[in-house]
Parts: C-alpha cells; sequence; structure tokens
C-alpha cells in the first residue's frame, strides 16, 4: 500500500512538472508570437512589410517550427514564427541570400521574385539559365540573383549545363563568349577553364563589374563561397579591394585573361553559330554565349534639369580623396547611405529622399544612419524629390514644406538605381516579361 501511494506521488509530481513546462512552453510560444506580431505591424507602419525584389515565400502546411530558418538568415528580422508558423517579418529586407531555402528541414520555403501588386522585369530563362534563344544563357544579377554567392553559383552552373551541348561540329572562333566579368562572369569563365572549353571573356568596364564601381573599403561579402578551381572561400566582412584582389589571383593563377573596356554592341544568332559585336568594331563568333552584365544596364536618371552637369555623379569610387565639400546624396538604397557614410566624416553630408524611411537598406546600414543623423553627421530630408540642380546646389520638393527648399552643393551623387538593358537584351532576341510573384528558386516536389 505505502509503494502504491509513493507511485501515486510520483507520478503526480511529475505529471504537474511536466503541465508546468508545457504551460511554460505555450506561455512562452505565445509571448513570442506577440513580440513577432508587432514587429510585423511596425514593418507595415513602416513600409517594411512588401518585399521589393527576391523574397521567401513559406509553404505553412510543410512549416514545422524549427527556427532553422530564421538562425540561417543573415540579415535581422526577414523572418519569424507565429502560432506556430514561419512567417514575413521585413520582407523589404531582403537580399536573397537564399540560407533560408537551404536551411529548412522540410523544404517549407521558396524564393519568389516581384508581388501580385509590383511586378520586376526579368529575362526568359529556363532551370538550365537558358534564354528562350537556344544557345544563349544568362546568369546573376540579370535573371534575378544579385547576391555575389548566388551569382557566383550561377555562372558555375550555368557552364556546367551548357558544357554538355556545346556542339563542336558548328564552325566559330569559341565555344563560348561570356560577356561581363562580374561575380557571375568570373565564376563561369573559371568553370569553363576546368571543362577545357575555348572562352573568351568581354568586360565594358573593369574586372568585377558592377563590384568594381562601389565605393573602395565597403564590405560586399558576408557569407563564404565555392569558387571553380580555387574551392571555399571563407572571407567574411570582405570588402571591394579583397574580393577583386582574390578574382585576379584566381584568374591569373588559372592564365584567364579579361579584356577589360570591351562593350558588346549586338548578337545575333545566325544558324547555330552567335556573332558578337564589341564597341572596337570586333566580330566574334561563338557555339554558346552567356550574359553576366547585370540588371544596372544605365544609371537611372532623374529627369531634371541640371542633372548633366560634372558636378553630378552615378557612383563613389575614392571617397577618401574628398574633403571639405557641401555633399548631396539622392537615393535611400544600400549604395546611397554607404556613400553617405563614407562621405560624412570628411564633408558635410545632406540625403534626399522620397520615402518615409529607408525601407530598402540593409538593417545594419539603417541602424548606422540613423546613428549618424542622431550624431549631426548627416542631414536626412525625407519625403523630398529634387526638382533641380544649378552650379550652386539643388533645389528640392518636400511634402512639409509650400515652397522649394535649397540645399548648397558642390557634387550631387545619385542612386536611383539601375535600368534594365531591355533593347539589347530584345535585338539578341530574348524575351523579357514582368513578374508578379514567381519561384525563381524551389524544391522540386
Amino acid at each position: 500500500m505505502t509503494v502504491l501511494i509513493e507511485n501515486i506521488i510520483t507520478y503526480s509530481a511529475v505529471a504537474i512538472l511536466m503541465l508546468g513546462l508545457i504551460i511554460y512552453y505555450v506561455r512562452n510560444q505565445n509571448k513570442k508570437s506577440r513580440i513577432v506580431e508587432e514587429k510585423i505591424v511596425k514593418a507595415k507602419a513602416a513600409g517594411l512589410y512588401e518585399p521589393v525584389s527576391l523574397h521567401p515565400i513559406i509553404d505553412i502546411n510543410s512549416c514545422i517550427q524549427t527556427g532553422a530558418c530564421i538562425e540561417a538568415c543573415p540579415e535581422n528580422d526577414i523572418l519569424g514564427i507565429v502560432k506556430g508558423k514561419a512567417v514575413s517579418v521585413n520582407a523589404s529586407r531582403c537580399i536573397g541570400h537564399g540560407a533560408c531555402f537551404h536551411a529548412c528541414p522540410t523544404e517549407a520555403i521558396s524564393l519568389y521574385i516581384g508581388t501580385e501588386k509590383r511586378g520586376v522585369d526579368l529575362p526568359h530563362v529556363n532551370p538550365s539559365f537558358e534564354t528562350n534563344v537556344s544557345g544563349m544563357y544568362i546568369a546573376g544579377e540579370l535573371g534575378g540573383m544579385g547576391l555575389i554567392k548566388n551569382s557566383v553559383e550561377q555562372g558555375k552552373q550555368a557552364i556546367e549545363n551548357m558544357a554538355k551541348t556545346i556542339d563542336q561540329h558548328v564552325e566559330a572562333d569559341y565555344d563560348l563568349i561570356i560577356v561581363g566579368a562580374g561575380p557571375a562572369g568570373i565564376s563561369a569563365s573559371l568553370t569553363a577553364k576546368k571543362h577545357k572549353l575555348k572562352f573568351i571573356t568581354l568586360e565594358q568596364d573593369s574586372l568585377g563589374g558592377t563590384v568594381f564601381t562601389f565605393p573602395r573599403g565597403k564590405v560586399v561579402m558576408t557569407s563564404a563561397m565555392d569558387l571553380t578551381l580555387h574551392g571555399k572561400v571563407k572571407l567574411f566582412e570582405t570588402s571591394k579591394t579583397e574580393l577583386l584582389d582574390l578574382w585576379l589571383e584566381v584568374l591569373t593563377k588559372n592564365a584567364i585573361v579579361v579584356k577589360e573596356n570591351t562593350k558588346v554592341e549586338h548578337i545575333e544568332k545566325k544558324k547555330s553559330q552567335f556573332i558578337v559585336e564589341t564597341i572596337h568594331g570586333d566580330k566574334l563568333t561563338s557555339r554558346k554565349v552567356l550574359l553576366a552584365i547585370g540588371r544596372r544596364g544605365t544609371p537611372r536618371k532623374l529627369g531634371v534639369p541640371g542633372e548633366i552637369t560634372e558636378k553630378v555623379a552615378y557612383r563613389l569610387l575614392e571617397p577618401e580623396l574628398i574633403n571639405d565639400k557641401n555633399i548631396v546624396v539622392v537615393g535611400g538604397g544600400d549604395s546611397a547611405i554607404e556613400s553617405a557614410l563614407l562621405l560624412a566624416d570628411q564633408n558635410k553630408v545632406k540625403m534626399s529622399y522620397r520615402g518615409k524611411a529607408f525601407n530598402r537598406a540593409k538593417p545594419k546600414n539603417e541602424e548606422q544612419i540613423m546613428q549618424a543623423v542622431r550624431d549631426g553627421k548627416v542631414d536626412v530630408r525625407f519625403h523630398s524629390n529634387p526638382t533641380s540642380i544649378d552650379e550652386k546646389g539643388i533645389y528640392l520638393k518636400e511634402d512639409a514644406l509650400e515652397e522649394e527648399s535649397f540645399l548648397p552643393a558642390d557634387k550631387v551623387y545619385i542612386f536611383a538605381g539601375g535600368e534594365l538593358p531591355t533593347q539589347f537584351l530584345q535585338k539578341a532576341g530574348i524575351e523579357i516579361s514582368r513578374k508578379f510573384g514567381e519561384a525563381v528558386l524551389t524544391h522540386k516536389k
């Protein structure tokens, strides 16, 4: 009898303990859910909830609340868990790492481009990175994957796919012409070398493509990547200079020479052969073509009087050489913020941004620019749009003011994004369509 009573007491104690743990767990999860719900409310109020470009979509029926996606994401508060299911929180801050996609154990996450309301123009590309023009491929930012790590992977995969279908019976100067020497183009060049293809890589500017135009010292990589013929690159908080030096070292080691300052003017396909015409008048022939030129094409102009003057620039290369100037930076994305921060220590910097918050910036950049505002290093004019530029400065229309305001400026830097090289692509025969929420990276079911 005594043993029975002791067993009952023991089991009751265990049951009470288990019940207590369950109650604690449920309350803790509910508390976490409320915190995430509050973040979503704040994100909607700040205009950060709606995605800008590439972003994750969660299949709630497959989500099992492991939290692996949240842990894997290098950014802050892109995803959260509400009532046991993963949800988007600050989708506009997603920059397409794809870490959440790979981390989810139940394959519940896909990466989408565009939304039902906001379309994104993209060229037609199949899962092998081939366009509607047979033999012409696209990799990297132009196809919707702007992150360096993703672009490197796509450049490699595109060559792996096309290497299997190169027809040596087609008469041509090259097996492959790679247009662009940014992350995707460099990766493609290394992979083409591995497959012993006869190829040439053409770059309209300098090695690195868009990366070369970033300010010196800018951090351009925060995650590891795999480079063909080199291996794992475990560089974190990597600057532009460090990355360009690495690429040059790897290309030199493998005897790959990029033909710089060689813009491709036109690409035409005749039967099974591509004719690639450069700005220098050269006509090269190839069996395959890979376009790794990025999405920016040409910088987007504001279309205001006085914009075409020497004081206006669309990229910042050497901020350390600019001192004691009145600077106005137009834009609210990462490029604009990073440029303003680099210039703020040695100049008087003001920013003009049409939005009510920096809803397109990485959390770290947003934190740093707002600290700079609090410290008086940068003056930000939200809800403002430039109306004209003259020799003395820039005029703004600010929502809070009835009349135009004037900011003195020795230099004006405009970061309004770039325009898709639509005409160039269409002349080459590539179809472009507007994507309203379509998957670009998904697990095959």
